[in-house]
């Protein structure tokens, strides 16, 4: 199957910039891949389709950066999570808008999409997960 838009991360920021968080999901096995590949990442089959992400999720793990690179130095502290959507799949991102002492393990994040407002690198459009 040949996927329209083709399944890379060029097309997942893409979707972003639709305030969509898109990942594949293997004909053959159900897997959901995130970011998206051309192959499924445990089973190797091809037949792969866009699903859309559900706009919630569960803090699975977190960690603060205090010593930012570069591009980032502006934000720290910030916090960089791990999240778990229903079925399992799970995405790294930046945590936002909430105090960094009352991140919890087991708390129930919202996904929310920016653009870069800077000239410096990256400039594509974002996700970034914040508490309802």
């Amino acid at each position: 199957m040949t996927l329209d838009p083709p399944p890379t991360i060029e097309s997942f920021y893409k979707f972003c910039a639709e305030k969509k968080l898109m990942g594949v999901r293997c004909a053959k096995c159900g897997k959901v891949t995130v970011p998206p590949r051309a192959i499924c990442v445990h089973c190797r089959h091809t037949d792969l389709g866009w699903i859309e992400l559900p706009s919630r999720g569960r803090l699975v793990t977190y960690t603060v950066i205090h010593v930012a690179p570069p591009q980032f130095e502006a934000l720290a502290p910030y916090a960089i999570g791990i999240v778990e959507f229903a079925g399992g799949v799970r995405l790294p991102g930046m945590v936002k808008n909430v105090k960094l002492d009352s991140l919890k393990i087991g708390m129930e994040l919202q996904t929310e999409f920016e653009t870069s407002t800077s000239n410096e690198w990256p400039q594509w459009p974002r996700y970034f997960f914040r508490q309802l």
